[in-house]
């Protein structure tokens, strides 16, 4: 890889473990998503989002879920949502499969 960033570069992104509290249909997005809620602890509070994530997981089996995300991008309008930060997943054509702790975390630790 040539395009290698500095360690400084690396720790402006603030990754976090959030736990899924909600789950929508979002019937508005160009691509098959879902907008979720996404409960960050004390300090972040909840965040919304959107996801492609509906070739993979349904809607109940993501309430509960603990996710990491990149909570320090600018908000971006999607349809008629706004998107508060962004959910990370390994991405193979159009199924995402989630990141998410091995074992349970508190909600909002941060990722290094």
């Amino acid at each position: 890889m040539t395009n290698n960033l500095s360690w400084a570069d690396f720790e402006k992104v603030e990754m976090r473990v959030g736990t899924v509290i909600e789950v929508n249909d979002f019937p508005e997005a160009r691509n098959p998503s879902f907008q979720l809620l996404i409960d960050f602890g004390n300090e972040l509070g909840r965040r919304k989002t959107s996801a492609q994530l509906t070739s993979l997981y349904s809607k109940e089996e993501l309430i509960g879920k603990q996710v990491i995300a990149v909570v320090n991008f600018p908000k971006k309008q999607i349809a008629n949502f706004m998107s508060e930060c962004l959910v990370l997943g390994a991405v193979e054509g159009k199924d995402v499969t989630l990141l998410q702790p091995e074992k349970l975390v508190k909600n909002g630790l941060r990722i290094l």
